[in-house]
Protein backbone atom coordinates (compact mmCIF):
# COMPACT_ATOMS: atom_id res chain seq x y z
CA UNK A 1 0.00 0.00 0.00
CA UNK A 2 2.92 2.36 0.73
CA UNK A 3 4.57 2.09 -2.90
CA UNK A 4 0.76 2.71 -4.58
CA UNK A 5 0.62 5.56 -1.59
CA UNK A 6 3.54 7.34 -2.66
CA UNK A 7 2.94 7.32 -6.54
CA UNK A 8 -0.14 8.31 -5.83
CA UNK A 9 -2.25 5.49 -7.19
CA UNK A 10 -5.47 3.70 -6.05
CA UNK A 11 -6.81 0.50 -7.73
CA UNK A 12 -10.58 0.30 -7.51
CA UNK A 13 -12.76 -2.88 -7.67
CA UNK A 14 -13.73 -1.83 -10.96
CA UNK A 15 -10.73 -0.33 -12.61
CA UNK A 16 -7.71 2.05 -12.00
CA UNK A 17 -7.33 5.76 -11.35
CA UNK A 18 -3.49 6.37 -11.54
CA UNK A 19 -1.18 9.48 -11.08
CA UNK A 20 -0.89 11.84 -14.22
CA UNK A 21 3.06 12.49 -12.52
CA UNK A 22 3.86 8.44 -14.44
CA UNK A 23 3.30 10.67 -17.68
CA UNK A 24 6.14 13.39 -18.16
CA UNK A 25 8.10 10.78 -16.98
CA UNK A 26 7.91 8.75 -20.45
CA UNK A 27 10.35 10.39 -23.38
CA UNK A 28 9.04 10.13 -26.73
CA UNK A 29 11.91 10.64 -29.13
CA UNK A 30 10.15 13.35 -32.10
CA UNK A 31 10.05 10.50 -34.97
CA UNK A 32 8.16 8.14 -32.81
CA UNK A 33 5.90 10.79 -31.34
CA UNK A 34 4.88 12.07 -34.67
CA UNK A 35 4.35 8.45 -35.84
CA UNK A 36 2.04 7.90 -33.38
CA UNK A 37 0.49 11.43 -33.17
CA UNK A 38 -0.56 10.51 -36.31
CA UNK A 39 -2.11 7.62 -35.89
CA UNK A 40 -4.31 9.73 -33.24
CA UNK A 41 -5.31 11.95 -35.73
CA UNK A 42 -6.87 9.49 -37.61
CA UNK A 43 -9.17 8.32 -35.30
CA UNK A 44 -12.64 8.82 -35.73
CA UNK A 45 -13.59 11.67 -33.22
CA UNK A 46 -15.53 9.35 -30.60
CA UNK A 47 -12.50 6.98 -31.01
CA UNK A 48 -10.02 10.19 -30.13
CA UNK A 49 -11.76 11.83 -27.52
CA UNK A 50 -12.14 8.06 -25.43
CA UNK A 51 -8.38 7.65 -26.13
CA UNK A 52 -7.29 11.58 -24.76
CA UNK A 53 -9.87 10.77 -21.46
CA UNK A 54 -8.12 7.44 -20.72
CA UNK A 55 -4.53 9.13 -21.32
CA UNK A 56 -5.90 11.21 -18.26
CA UNK A 57 -7.52 8.25 -15.97
CA UNK A 58 -3.92 6.58 -16.21
CA UNK A 59 -1.64 3.64 -17.70
CA UNK A 60 -5.22 1.23 -16.96
CA UNK A 61 -8.89 2.30 -17.28
CA UNK A 62 -12.55 1.14 -17.96
CA UNK A 63 -15.44 2.29 -19.79
CA UNK A 64 -17.38 3.39 -16.29
CA UNK A 65 -14.12 5.40 -15.68
CA UNK A 66 -14.63 7.15 -18.89
CA UNK A 67 -18.91 7.86 -19.13
CA UNK A 68 -18.39 10.54 -15.66
CA UNK A 69 -16.25 12.55 -18.08
CA UNK A 70 -18.73 13.22 -20.65
CA UNK A 71 -17.19 10.46 -22.88
CA UNK A 72 -19.21 8.02 -25.03
CA UNK A 73 -16.42 5.13 -25.04
CA UNK A 74 -15.53 4.01 -28.38
CA UNK A 75 -13.08 1.05 -27.06
CA UNK A 76 -13.24 -1.67 -29.92
CA UNK A 77 -11.67 0.30 -32.65
CA UNK A 78 -8.72 1.40 -30.16
CA UNK A 79 -8.34 -2.05 -29.40
CA UNK A 80 -8.19 -3.26 -33.03
CA UNK A 81 -5.88 -0.65 -33.67
CA UNK A 82 -3.42 -2.06 -30.91
CA UNK A 83 -3.62 1.68 -29.23
CA UNK A 84 -5.56 -0.32 -26.43
CA UNK A 85 -5.33 -3.76 -25.34
CA UNK A 86 -8.36 -5.51 -22.98
CA UNK A 87 -7.32 -7.38 -19.96
CA UNK A 88 -10.30 -8.99 -18.52
CA UNK A 89 -13.83 -9.51 -20.11
CA UNK A 90 -15.74 -9.78 -17.26
CA UNK A 91 -17.91 -7.83 -15.12
CA UNK A 92 -16.33 -4.02 -15.75
CA UNK A 93 -13.72 -4.89 -18.29
CA UNK A 94 -10.73 -3.07 -17.90
CA UNK A 95 -7.95 -1.76 -20.43
CA UNK A 96 -4.47 -0.61 -21.14
CA UNK A 97 -2.36 0.92 -23.79
CA UNK A 98 -0.70 -0.74 -25.61
CA UNK A 99 2.30 0.83 -24.88
CA UNK A 100 3.10 3.54 -22.63
CA UNK A 101 4.36 5.99 -25.30
CA UNK A 102 0.76 5.66 -26.85
CA UNK A 103 -0.80 7.37 -23.37
CA UNK A 104 2.24 9.99 -23.01
CA UNK A 105 1.67 11.23 -26.80
CA UNK A 106 -2.30 10.80 -26.41
CA UNK A 107 -2.01 12.91 -22.86
CA UNK A 108 0.55 15.38 -24.27
CA UNK A 109 -1.18 16.01 -27.67
CA UNK A 110 -4.28 17.81 -25.76
CA UNK A 111 -5.13 21.74 -25.40
CA UNK A 112 -4.17 22.19 -21.75
CA UNK A 113 -7.46 23.71 -20.99
CA UNK A 114 -9.15 20.43 -22.25
CA UNK A 115 -6.89 18.48 -20.58
CA UNK A 116 -7.57 20.67 -17.33
CA UNK A 117 -11.42 19.98 -17.47
CA UNK A 118 -10.95 16.08 -17.64
CA UNK A 119 -8.39 16.27 -14.20
CA UNK A 120 -11.25 18.27 -12.72
CA UNK A 121 -14.36 16.01 -13.71
CA UNK A 122 -12.30 12.64 -13.12
CA UNK A 123 -11.67 14.28 -9.61
CA UNK A 124 -15.47 15.09 -8.96
CA UNK A 125 -16.39 11.61 -10.41
CA UNK A 126 -13.59 10.07 -8.11
CA UNK A 127 -15.02 11.93 -4.93
CA UNK A 128 -19.07 11.26 -5.76
CA UNK A 129 -18.52 7.97 -7.22
CA UNK A 130 -17.06 6.68 -3.73
CA UNK A 131 -18.16 9.34 -0.76
CA UNK A 132 -16.81 6.67 2.02
CA UNK A 133 -13.13 6.80 0.53
CA UNK A 134 -12.51 10.04 0.23
CA UNK A 135 -10.01 10.31 2.69
CA UNK A 136 -8.53 6.85 1.34
CA UNK A 137 -8.66 8.68 -2.67
CA UNK A 138 -7.52 11.98 -1.63
CA UNK A 139 -4.14 11.52 -2.24
CA UNK A 140 -5.31 10.63 -5.97
CA UNK A 141 -8.13 13.74 -6.13
CA UNK A 142 -5.60 15.97 -5.37
CA UNK A 143 -3.62 14.87 -8.02
CA UNK A 144 -6.27 15.37 -10.56
CA UNK A 145 -7.42 19.04 -8.95
CA UNK A 146 -3.47 19.94 -9.33
CA UNK A 147 -3.50 19.31 -12.85
CA UNK A 148 -6.92 20.94 -13.29
CA UNK A 149 -5.16 24.02 -12.29
CA UNK A 150 -6.84 24.45 -8.74
CA UNK A 151 -3.88 25.30 -6.22
CA UNK A 152 -6.41 25.79 -3.25
CA UNK A 153 -8.12 22.77 -3.70
CA UNK A 154 -5.33 20.00 -4.83
CA UNK A 155 -3.66 22.01 -1.72
CA UNK A 156 -6.50 21.18 1.02
CA UNK A 157 -7.27 17.55 -0.88
CA UNK A 158 -3.06 17.06 -0.48
CA UNK A 159 -3.38 17.85 3.33
CA UNK A 160 -6.65 15.64 3.58
CA UNK A 161 -4.27 12.67 2.21
CA UNK A 162 -1.73 13.67 4.52
CA UNK A 163 -4.31 13.36 8.23
CA UNK A 164 -6.00 10.46 6.75
CA UNK A 165 -1.96 8.64 6.39
CA UNK A 166 -0.40 10.02 9.35
CA UNK A 167 -1.12 7.03 11.75
CA UNK A 168 -1.72 4.15 8.84
CA UNK A 169 1.17 4.90 6.43
CA UNK A 170 3.78 7.62 7.58
CA UNK A 171 5.72 7.56 4.15
CA UNK A 172 2.31 8.29 2.29
CA UNK A 173 1.72 11.01 4.63
CA UNK A 174 5.18 12.90 4.02
CA UNK A 175 4.67 12.39 0.06
CA UNK A 176 1.17 14.28 0.38
CA UNK A 177 2.59 16.41 2.68
CA UNK A 178 6.02 17.58 0.49
CA UNK A 179 3.30 18.03 -2.55
CA UNK A 180 0.67 19.97 -0.50
CA UNK A 181 4.43 22.41 0.38
CA UNK A 182 5.19 22.58 -3.54
CA UNK A 183 1.77 23.62 -4.33
CA UNK A 184 1.75 26.40 -1.73
CA UNK A 185 5.13 27.52 -2.71
CA UNK A 186 3.50 28.09 -6.44
CA UNK A 187 0.56 30.26 -5.13
CA UNK A 188 0.67 33.79 -6.12
CA UNK A 189 2.50 36.12 -4.07
CA UNK A 190 -0.87 38.49 -2.98
CA UNK A 191 -2.74 35.38 -2.43
CA UNK A 192 -4.11 35.82 1.61
CA UNK A 193 -3.41 32.27 2.28
CA UNK A 194 0.48 31.58 0.92
CA UNK A 195 2.28 31.83 3.71
CA UNK A 196 -0.19 29.98 6.06
CA UNK A 197 -0.09 27.47 3.21
CA UNK A 198 3.93 27.29 2.95
CA UNK A 199 4.12 26.92 6.77
CA UNK A 200 1.37 23.93 8.11
CA UNK A 201 3.27 21.29 5.59
CA UNK A 202 6.80 22.26 6.58
CA UNK A 203 5.68 21.80 10.30
CA UNK A 204 4.28 18.77 9.89
CA UNK A 205 7.27 17.57 7.50
CA UNK A 206 9.19 18.42 10.83
CA UNK A 207 7.24 17.41 13.60
CA UNK A 208 7.54 13.66 11.76
CA UNK A 209 10.51 13.28 10.18
CA UNK A 210 12.02 10.73 13.01
CA UNK A 211 9.04 8.47 12.19
CA UNK A 212 10.45 7.92 8.37
CA UNK A 213 14.82 8.31 8.34
CA UNK A 214 15.39 6.31 11.61
CA UNK A 215 18.63 8.73 11.97
CA UNK A 216 16.48 11.56 11.32
CA UNK A 217 15.58 12.79 8.06
CA UNK A 218 16.30 16.85 7.01
CA UNK A 219 13.57 18.38 8.62
CA UNK A 220 13.97 21.45 6.24
CA UNK A 221 13.51 22.99 10.10
CA UNK A 222 15.90 26.40 9.55
CA UNK A 223 13.39 27.21 6.49
CA UNK A 224 10.12 27.08 8.84
CA UNK A 225 11.78 29.09 11.37
CA UNK A 226 12.21 31.86 8.77
CA UNK A 227 8.95 31.43 7.71
CA UNK A 228 7.41 31.75 11.61
CA UNK A 229 9.72 34.27 12.33
CA UNK A 230 8.08 36.74 9.37
CA UNK A 231 4.44 35.76 10.44
CA UNK A 232 4.73 35.25 14.10
CA UNK A 233 3.59 31.94 14.23
CA UNK A 234 5.14 30.35 17.81
CA UNK A 235 2.90 27.37 17.45
CA UNK A 236 4.04 26.15 14.16
CA UNK A 237 7.31 26.83 15.38
CA UNK A 238 6.84 24.53 18.18
CA UNK A 239 5.71 21.84 16.85
CA UNK A 240 8.08 22.14 14.07
CA UNK A 241 10.60 22.21 16.94
CA UNK A 242 9.68 18.86 18.23
CA UNK A 243 11.24 17.08 14.91
CA UNK A 244 14.44 19.17 15.76
CA UNK A 245 14.95 18.30 19.14
CA UNK A 246 13.70 14.13 18.15
CA UNK A 247 16.25 14.58 15.37
CA UNK A 248 19.25 15.13 17.39
CA UNK A 249 18.11 12.64 20.22
CA UNK A 250 17.72 10.26 16.78
CA UNK A 251 21.25 11.33 16.19
CA UNK A 252 22.46 10.67 19.25
CA UNK A 253 23.62 14.35 19.41
CA UNK A 254 23.08 14.09 23.27
CA UNK A 255 24.22 17.91 24.53
CA UNK A 256 22.41 19.53 21.33
CA UNK A 257 19.33 17.50 21.60
CA UNK A 258 19.39 18.01 25.39
CA UNK A 259 19.61 21.84 25.10
CA UNK A 260 17.03 22.47 22.28
CA UNK A 261 14.35 20.22 24.90
CA UNK A 262 14.62 22.36 27.62
CA UNK A 263 14.10 25.46 25.28
CA UNK A 264 11.57 23.61 23.41
CA UNK A 265 9.30 23.05 26.73
CA UNK A 266 9.92 26.82 28.00
CA UNK A 267 8.31 27.68 24.26
CA UNK A 268 5.54 25.57 24.83
CA UNK A 269 5.00 27.01 28.61
CA UNK A 270 5.26 30.11 26.98
CA UNK A 271 2.30 29.61 24.27
CA UNK A 272 0.38 28.02 27.10
CA UNK A 273 -1.32 25.85 25.40
CA UNK A 274 -2.26 22.58 26.84
CA UNK A 275 -3.19 20.72 24.06
CA UNK A 276 -0.14 21.99 22.38
CA UNK A 277 2.29 21.22 25.29
CA UNK A 278 0.60 17.52 25.88
CA UNK A 279 0.72 17.12 21.86
CA UNK A 280 4.69 17.69 21.60
CA UNK A 281 5.71 16.25 25.12
CA UNK A 282 7.55 13.61 23.66
CA UNK A 283 10.28 15.39 22.36
CA UNK A 284 11.28 16.91 25.70
CA UNK A 285 11.14 13.38 27.64
CA UNK A 286 13.08 11.35 24.88
CA UNK A 287 15.86 13.74 25.06
CA UNK A 288 16.38 14.30 28.63
CA UNK A 289 15.94 10.21 29.50
CA UNK A 290 18.88 9.97 27.31
CA UNK A 291 21.19 12.25 28.76
CA UNK A 292 19.91 11.01 32.51
CA UNK A 293 18.22 14.06 33.81
CA UNK A 294 15.25 11.91 35.33
CA UNK A 295 14.27 14.90 37.49
CA UNK A 296 13.16 16.85 34.21
CA UNK A 297 11.67 14.06 33.15
CA UNK A 298 9.40 13.26 35.96
CA UNK A 299 8.72 16.91 36.24
CA UNK A 300 7.48 16.82 32.26
CA UNK A 301 5.83 13.62 32.36
CA UNK A 302 3.49 14.37 35.39
CA UNK A 303 3.16 17.90 33.73
CA UNK A 304 1.97 16.48 30.83
CA UNK A 305 -0.57 13.69 32.66
CA UNK A 306 -1.89 16.75 34.64
CA UNK A 307 -2.93 18.48 31.07
CA UNK A 308 -4.09 15.12 29.45
CA UNK A 309 -6.53 14.63 32.25
CA UNK A 310 -7.72 11.47 32.19
CA UNK A 311 -7.95 11.88 27.69
CA UNK A 312 -5.41 8.89 26.41
CA UNK A 313 -6.10 11.07 23.12
CA UNK A 314 -5.83 14.17 23.70
CA UNK A 315 -2.66 15.94 21.75
CA UNK A 316 -2.93 13.11 19.50
CA UNK A 317 -1.04 15.63 16.52
CA UNK A 318 2.27 13.44 15.78
CA UNK A 319 1.99 10.90 18.69
CA UNK A 320 -1.43 8.78 18.96
CA UNK A 321 -1.57 8.44 22.72
CA UNK A 322 0.80 10.91 24.08
CA UNK A 323 -0.46 10.22 27.77
CA UNK A 324 0.24 6.76 27.29
CA UNK A 325 4.35 8.20 26.31
CA UNK A 326 4.12 10.56 29.35
CA UNK A 327 2.87 7.36 31.84
CA UNK A 328 5.60 5.28 30.48
CA UNK A 329 8.01 7.79 31.29
CA UNK A 330 7.15 8.74 34.42
CA UNK A 331 7.51 5.68 35.36
CA UNK A 332 10.66 5.37 33.85
CA UNK A 333 11.54 8.61 35.87
CA UNK A 334 10.13 6.65 39.17
CA UNK A 335 12.76 3.96 39.03
CA UNK A 336 15.41 6.05 38.18
CA UNK A 337 15.00 8.03 41.04
CA UNK A 338 13.70 5.03 43.43
CA UNK A 339 10.36 6.44 43.93
CA UNK A 340 7.63 3.87 44.23
CA UNK A 341 4.50 3.11 41.72
CA UNK A 342 6.81 2.69 38.11
CA UNK A 343 5.44 -1.20 38.06
CA UNK A 344 1.64 0.54 38.03
CA UNK A 345 3.07 3.40 35.42
CA UNK A 346 4.45 0.42 33.27
CA UNK A 347 1.19 -1.37 33.30
CA UNK A 348 -0.98 1.86 32.46
CA UNK A 349 1.10 2.74 29.86
CA UNK A 350 1.06 -0.39 27.76
CA UNK A 351 -2.60 -0.70 28.63
CA UNK A 352 -3.50 2.63 27.50
CA UNK A 353 -0.93 2.71 24.57
CA UNK A 354 -2.62 -0.90 23.46
CA UNK A 355 -5.62 0.42 21.78
CA UNK A 356 -3.54 2.92 19.67
CA UNK A 357 -1.25 2.84 16.38
CA UNK A 358 1.88 0.52 16.31
CA UNK A 359 4.35 3.29 16.27
CA UNK A 360 2.48 4.31 19.69
CA UNK A 361 2.33 0.91 21.22
CA UNK A 362 5.57 -0.17 19.91
CA UNK A 363 7.43 3.08 21.30
CA UNK A 364 5.56 2.20 25.04
CA UNK A 365 6.62 -1.18 24.67
CA UNK A 366 10.55 0.19 24.30
CA UNK A 367 10.32 2.53 27.03
CA UNK A 368 9.34 0.60 29.36
CA UNK A 369 10.63 -3.05 28.67
CA UNK A 370 14.18 -2.23 27.20
CA UNK A 371 15.84 0.31 29.87
CA UNK A 372 14.05 -1.63 32.83
CA UNK A 373 15.06 -5.12 31.46
CA UNK A 374 18.68 -3.90 30.26
CA UNK A 375 19.27 -2.22 33.98
CA UNK A 376 17.80 -5.58 36.03
CA UNK A 377 14.63 -3.64 37.33
CA UNK A 378 12.42 -5.89 35.62
CA UNK A 379 12.88 -9.81 34.44
CA UNK A 380 11.24 -11.02 31.74
CA UNK A 381 8.42 -12.84 32.83
CA UNK A 382 5.39 -14.46 30.67
CA UNK A 383 3.79 -11.06 30.21
CA UNK A 384 6.75 -9.24 29.27
CA UNK A 385 7.46 -11.83 26.21
CA UNK A 386 2.89 -11.72 25.89
CA UNK A 387 3.01 -7.78 25.33
CA UNK A 388 6.89 -7.53 23.35
CA UNK A 389 5.44 -10.14 20.93
CA UNK A 390 2.11 -8.92 20.32
CA UNK A 391 4.30 -5.13 19.46
CA UNK A 392 5.93 -6.71 17.68
CA UNK A 393 3.42 -9.05 15.56
CA UNK A 394 0.95 -5.90 15.39
CA UNK A 395 4.58 -3.51 13.70
CA UNK A 396 4.74 -6.24 11.32
CA UNK A 397 1.59 -6.24 9.96
CA UNK A 398 1.47 -1.85 9.44
CA UNK A 399 4.72 -2.25 7.49
CA UNK A 400 5.76 1.19 9.39
CA UNK A 401 9.55 0.61 9.61
CA UNK A 402 10.10 3.11 12.53
CA UNK A 403 7.24 0.46 14.70
CA UNK A 404 9.07 -2.26 13.93
CA UNK A 405 12.27 -1.45 15.02
CA UNK A 406 11.43 -0.19 18.14
CA UNK A 407 8.80 -3.53 18.41
CA UNK A 408 12.36 -5.64 17.17
CA UNK A 409 14.14 -3.87 19.91
CA UNK A 410 12.17 -4.56 22.73
CA UNK A 411 11.57 -8.05 21.79
CA UNK A 412 15.35 -8.64 21.33
CA UNK A 413 16.08 -7.68 25.10
CA UNK A 414 13.48 -9.26 26.83
CA UNK A 415 14.73 -12.50 24.47
CA UNK A 416 18.35 -12.13 25.49
CA UNK A 417 17.75 -11.56 29.05
CA UNK A 418 15.53 -14.26 29.33
CA UNK A 419 17.83 -17.14 28.19
CA UNK A 420 17.37 -20.51 27.51
CA UNK A 421 16.42 -21.48 23.76
CA UNK A 422 15.50 -17.79 22.61
CA UNK A 423 18.75 -16.78 23.80
CA UNK A 424 19.95 -16.37 19.85
CA UNK A 425 16.90 -15.31 18.65
CA UNK A 426 17.02 -12.16 20.45
CA UNK A 427 20.55 -11.67 19.86
CA UNK A 428 19.65 -11.43 15.77
CA UNK A 429 16.85 -9.17 16.43
CA UNK A 430 19.47 -6.82 18.04
CA UNK A 431 21.46 -7.70 15.42
CA UNK A 432 18.98 -6.45 12.77
CA UNK A 433 18.49 -3.19 14.79
CA UNK A 434 21.99 -3.09 15.00
CA UNK A 435 22.73 -3.25 11.26
CA UNK A 436 19.54 -0.72 10.45
CA UNK A 437 20.98 2.03 12.75
CA UNK A 438 24.33 1.37 10.94
CA UNK A 439 23.23 1.59 7.38
CA UNK A 440 20.89 5.51 8.62
CA UNK A 441 17.60 3.03 8.50
CA UNK A 442 16.98 3.45 12.64
CA UNK A 443 18.10 5.44 15.28
CA UNK A 444 21.81 6.06 16.20
CA UNK A 445 20.82 6.58 19.89
CA UNK A 446 20.19 2.63 19.93
CA UNK A 447 23.87 1.89 18.95
CA UNK A 448 25.45 1.68 22.22
CA UNK A 449 22.33 -0.53 23.71
CA UNK A 450 22.63 -3.11 21.06
CA UNK A 451 26.67 -3.08 21.29
CA UNK A 452 26.20 -3.10 25.33
CA UNK A 453 24.52 -6.90 24.52
CA UNK A 454 27.13 -7.90 22.16
CA UNK A 455 30.41 -7.04 24.19
CA UNK A 456 28.55 -8.97 27.03
CA UNK A 457 27.87 -12.25 24.37
CA UNK A 458 31.90 -12.16 23.69
CA UNK A 459 32.25 -12.16 27.38
CA UNK A 460 30.27 -15.18 27.68
CA UNK A 461 31.92 -16.74 24.81
CA UNK A 462 35.02 -16.37 25.72
CA UNK A 463 35.95 -13.39 23.68
CA UNK A 464 37.52 -11.47 26.78
CA UNK A 465 39.53 -9.18 24.64
CA UNK A 466 37.08 -8.14 22.09
CA UNK A 467 34.15 -7.70 24.78
CA UNK A 468 36.90 -5.18 26.88
CA UNK A 469 37.41 -3.47 23.49
CA UNK A 470 34.01 -3.31 22.19
CA UNK A 471 32.61 -2.51 25.72
CA UNK A 472 35.59 0.07 26.06
CA UNK A 473 34.58 2.13 22.99
CA UNK A 474 30.65 2.18 23.88
CA UNK A 475 31.80 3.81 27.33
CA UNK A 476 34.37 6.26 25.41
CA UNK A 477 31.58 7.58 22.82
CA UNK A 478 29.07 7.67 25.82
CA UNK A 479 31.20 9.86 28.01
CA UNK A 480 32.46 11.99 25.56
CA UNK A 481 28.85 12.82 24.07
CA UNK A 482 28.15 14.52 27.17
CA UNK A 483 27.29 11.47 29.57
CA UNK A 484 23.97 9.37 28.83
CA UNK A 485 21.34 6.77 30.96
CA UNK A 486 23.72 3.92 29.52
CA UNK A 487 26.88 5.03 30.87
CA UNK A 488 25.84 2.86 34.50
CA UNK A 489 25.37 -0.15 32.30
CA UNK A 490 28.31 0.10 29.83
CA UNK A 491 30.71 0.68 32.48
CA UNK A 492 28.97 -2.56 34.31
CA UNK A 493 29.65 -4.61 30.95
CA UNK A 494 33.36 -3.07 30.73
CA UNK A 495 34.46 -3.97 34.32
CA UNK A 496 32.88 -7.29 34.22
CA UNK A 497 34.74 -8.22 31.46
CA UNK A 498 37.86 -6.62 32.68
CA UNK A 499 37.78 -8.26 35.83
CA UNK A 500 36.87 -11.97 34.22
CA UNK A 501 40.48 -11.48 32.43
CA UNK A 502 41.85 -10.73 35.72
CA UNK A 503 45.50 -9.27 34.85
CA UNK A 504 47.01 -6.25 37.01
CA UNK A 505 46.17 -3.90 34.68
CA UNK A 506 42.94 -5.00 33.95
CA UNK A 507 42.45 -4.36 37.66
CA UNK A 508 43.95 -0.83 37.25
CA UNK A 509 41.22 -0.34 34.30
CA UNK A 510 38.78 -1.42 36.66
CA UNK A 511 39.21 0.77 38.86
CA UNK A 512 39.63 3.72 36.93
CA UNK A 513 36.34 3.00 35.20
CA UNK A 514 34.80 2.96 38.72
CA UNK A 515 35.71 6.25 39.46
CA UNK A 516 34.81 7.83 36.07
CA UNK A 517 31.41 6.32 36.65
CA UNK A 518 31.73 7.29 40.10
CA UNK A 519 32.21 11.17 38.94
CA UNK A 520 28.70 11.63 36.99
CA UNK A 521 27.01 13.90 38.86
CA UNK A 522 23.49 12.54 38.77
CA UNK A 523 20.08 14.16 39.96
CA UNK A 524 19.30 13.52 43.50
CA UNK A 525 17.76 10.18 44.49
CA UNK A 526 19.31 8.28 40.74
CA UNK A 527 20.02 5.05 41.71
CA UNK A 528 20.78 3.43 38.78
CA UNK A 529 24.54 4.54 39.12
CA UNK A 530 24.67 3.60 42.89
CA UNK A 531 23.69 0.20 42.33
CA UNK A 532 26.11 -0.22 39.52
CA UNK A 533 28.89 1.54 41.99
CA UNK A 534 28.11 -0.84 44.80
CA UNK A 535 28.33 -4.02 42.87
CA UNK A 536 31.27 -2.70 40.88
CA UNK A 537 33.43 -1.81 43.81
CA UNK A 538 32.27 -5.38 45.15
CA UNK A 539 34.03 -7.15 42.56
CA UNK A 540 37.08 -5.14 42.59
CA UNK A 541 37.23 -6.19 46.72
CA UNK A 542 36.79 -9.48 45.51
CA UNK A 543 39.44 -9.07 43.28
CA UNK A 544 41.92 -7.88 45.34
CA UNK A 545 41.21 -10.59 48.41
CA UNK A 546 39.76 -8.16 50.46
CA UNK A 547 36.61 -9.68 51.88
CA UNK A 548 35.90 -7.40 54.58
CA UNK A 549 35.30 -4.97 52.49
CA UNK A 550 33.50 -7.03 49.49
CA UNK A 551 30.93 -8.40 52.53
CA UNK A 552 30.17 -5.17 53.04
CA UNK A 553 29.58 -3.76 49.30
CA UNK A 554 27.59 -6.93 48.64
CA UNK A 555 25.21 -6.13 51.58
CA UNK A 556 24.58 -2.69 51.07
CA UNK A 557 24.10 -3.65 47.13
CA UNK A 558 21.56 -6.46 48.56
CA UNK A 559 19.84 -4.03 50.77
CA UNK A 560 19.33 -1.70 48.02
CA UNK A 561 18.13 -3.56 45.67
CA UNK A 562 15.50 -5.30 47.73
CA UNK A 563 14.55 -1.94 49.22
CA UNK A 564 13.89 -1.30 45.45
CA UNK A 565 12.43 -4.36 44.00
CA UNK A 566 14.57 -4.59 41.16
CA UNK A 567 13.62 -8.10 39.70
CA UNK A 568 17.03 -8.45 37.88
CA UNK A 569 19.46 -6.81 40.82
CA UNK A 570 17.84 -9.13 43.47
CA UNK A 571 18.71 -12.04 41.20
CA UNK A 572 22.77 -11.01 41.05
CA UNK A 573 23.01 -9.92 44.67
CA UNK A 574 21.04 -13.12 46.33
CA UNK A 575 23.64 -14.83 43.83
CA UNK A 576 26.84 -12.86 45.41
CA UNK A 577 28.87 -15.62 47.83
Amino acid sequence: MRELAERGVLQGQTGAYVSTADVSEARVPATLQATIAARIDRLDPKAKSTLSAAAVIGSKFSRDLLEPLGIDPVLDDLVSGELIDQITFTGNPAYVFHHPLIRTVAYESQLKSDRAELHRRLAAAIEAREPQSADQNAALIAEHVEAAGDLHGAYAWHMRAATWATNRDIGAAHTSWRRARQVADRLPDDDPDRMANRITPRTLLCASAWRVGGSGADTGFNELRELCAATGDQRSLAIGMAGLVTEHFLKANRREASRLAAEHVELLESIGDPTLAVALSFAALVAKQDTGEMAEVMRWAQRVIDLAEGDPAKGNLIIGSPLAVAIAWRGTARWCLGIAGWNDDVHQAIATAHAFDPTTFGGVIWFTYVNAIAYGVLKPDAIVLRNTAEALAVAEQSGDDFALDLARGARGVALVHLGGPQHEAGLNLLAKIRERAMNQRFALMALPIMDIHFAREKARLGDLDGAVELARTVVDDLFASGGCIWSALATTVLVEALAQRGGNVDLEDVQTAIDRLAAVPTDPGFVLNELALLRLQAMLARAHGDETAYGDYRDRYRAMARSLGFEGHIALAEAMP
